[in-house]
């Protein structure tokens, strides 16, 4: 008896003894890590070439959003700190990369990339996008009237327009997505003050979805003159004429001098709208290109994108010449849709406002 009970003891501590030591294997990378140590030592310049916004941003990003990236230690391995969250994500952004370049460079495994852009994009837009991107009120509101009309454009709360962002073809319902040049798209449709900042962003609806079926905006009112012109938004072509949206006339070998001065003057107020969108994507990238991130995804993809392109007007940190998508030679990007003109447009009230816009308050500011 004596023996069967030691024999079973022995392999009760045994049991015991494996389970509780049971071996952990965790992949040793380290060859990336020296890319990030070397980073950490960059000047500015280098900083902001290699990550589209100055360390001192960068900084200032971490101390909004780090409490919200921040993982905690375990047994088995050391978190990534929250720096190199950012620093993967901002990379990725920049230059919408394949994940394993990526991985390799900062040291970390290639679904841990997906997961780290995931993780800190949904961070940044729930932490910053109210912080950073709002429709102007009050003090913001006068200044943008003041700042339009500064550009020889009265009444205006900023200027609304439409691009397509490239995705890769859906599972779902793949032709809802092809744009009227054939590939696949969701829209970004936004507001855009003088300043070149996003006031208002939406993003997600299909390629093939029209600027009118898009539209949200926002309405106010001022008297002027006997006319109620209501302080307003101004579109291109793609729009419906509307009291709280103007746009400039069709048929330009048909129209009166003061008409196409009301066109040439709206068209050149609204020239931030281009001026956005080309600084947006050409410091995040990502938006220029296929990428494999799932299509629902994508609209917070644009919005952190956004909420980061009003920081960095926001603070100063400007934009470079080089990072211009538009002058890049070696840039083989998709062509943009031509505007589709919108063809609902009857004559109505909000005609008889831009007739006083035209012949009355466009005449008193540019005299």
């Amino acid at each position: 008896l004596i023996k069967p009970f030691l024999l079973s003891s022995i392999a009760a501590i045994l049991s015991l003894i494996t389970s509780t030591n049971r071996p952990v294997w965790v992949r040793n990378r380290t060859a990336g890590q020296n890319f990030w140590a070397t980073a950490e030592s960059f000047d500015d310049d280098q900083w902001k070439a290699q990550f589209r916004v100055s360390r001192a941003t960068f900084d200032y990003l971490v101390e909004l959003i780090g409490p919200a990236i921040k993982r905690r230690r375990t047994n088995y391995r050391v978190p990534i700190e929250p720096r190199r969250r950012l620093a993967i994500t901002l990379w990725w952004f920049a230059r919408s990369g394949e994940y394993r370049s990526i991985a390799d460079m900062f040291g970390v495994g290639i679904a841990t990339v997906c997961i780290i852009v995931r993780q800190v994009t949904v961070a940044i837009v729930e932490r910053l996008y109210r912080r950073f991107v709002s429709l102007p009120s009050g003090q913001r509101l006068d200044d943008t009237i003041r700042g339009f009309r500064q550009r020889r454009y009265p009444q205006c709360a900023g200027a609304i327009g439409g691009t397509h962002i490239p995705i890769a073809p859906p599972r779902d319902n793949p032709e809802h997505y092809l744009n009227r040049r054939g590939w696949h798209s969701v829209i970004l449709q936004a507001v855009v003050d003088h300043d070149v900042r996003f006031t208002d962003v939406y993003a997600g609806w299909p390629g093939s979805t029209s600027s009118a079926t898009v539209l949200r905006v926002f309405q106010k009112s001022l008297l002027s003159d006997g006319v109620e012109i209501p302080l307003h938004l101004i579109g291109d072509a793609s729009f419906p004429l509307k009291p709280w949206l103007m746009k400039g006339y069709g048929e330009p070998h048909q129209l009166s001098p003061e008409q196409r001065r009301f066109t040439f003057a709206l068209a050149s107020a609204r020239s931030v709208v281009d001026a956005a969108f080309t600084r947006l994507k050409g410091r995040w990238r990502c938006l220029l290109k296929k990428s494999d991130i799932d299509v629902s995804m994508m609209p917070r993809v644009v919005a952190a994108c956004c909420v980061l392109h009003n920081v960095c007007q926001q603070r100063g940190d400007g934009f470079l010449p080089e990072w211009s998508f538009e002058t890049d030679p070696s840039g083989n990007y998709l062509v943009q849709p031509e505007t589709e003109e919108y063809e609902g447009d009857a004559y109505c009230t909000a005609e008889v406002i831009r007739h006083a816009i035209t012949y009355d308050l466009l005449a008193v500011l540019q005299s």
